[in-house]
């Protein structure tokens, strides 16, 4: 499954339980469609005491969410905005916001 959104890109959540907020994408798994995003969609995790965590307990932490619920947020529009591409005369590509032609 492709997507134009990018790890270290902003968006924002369209669906869910995390409606509304907005964060910063750390990695993305297309292999299943899903993107991890920072402090969004936390889910609570009892782990044994390993080297990492001594002391063991519960922990929350960040959850993959799809990438059908989030959208790239446009920095210029401050909402979620599609994206697009655009072939540069060098062969290169580069995405643009299709609301304001912003080029990301």
């Amino acid at each position: 499954m492709k997507t134009l959104i990018k790890k270290n890109d902003k968006v924002v959540v369209i669906t869910g339980k995390e409606r509304g907020k907005t964060g910063k994408v750390m990695r993305i798994y297309p292999q299943t469609g899903r993107m991890l995003i920072s402090g969004l969609n936390m889910v609570k995790r009892h782990v044994r005491p390993s080297r990492d965590i001594p002391q063991g307990g519960v922990i929350e932490k960040e959850c993959p969410i799809g990438f059908s619920n989030v959208m790239f947020y446009c920095g210029k529009c401050s909402r979620g905005v599609r994206l697009g591409i655009k072939k540069l005369p060098d062969k290169s590509r580069m995405r643009f916001c299709k609301r304001c032609s912003l080029e990301v």
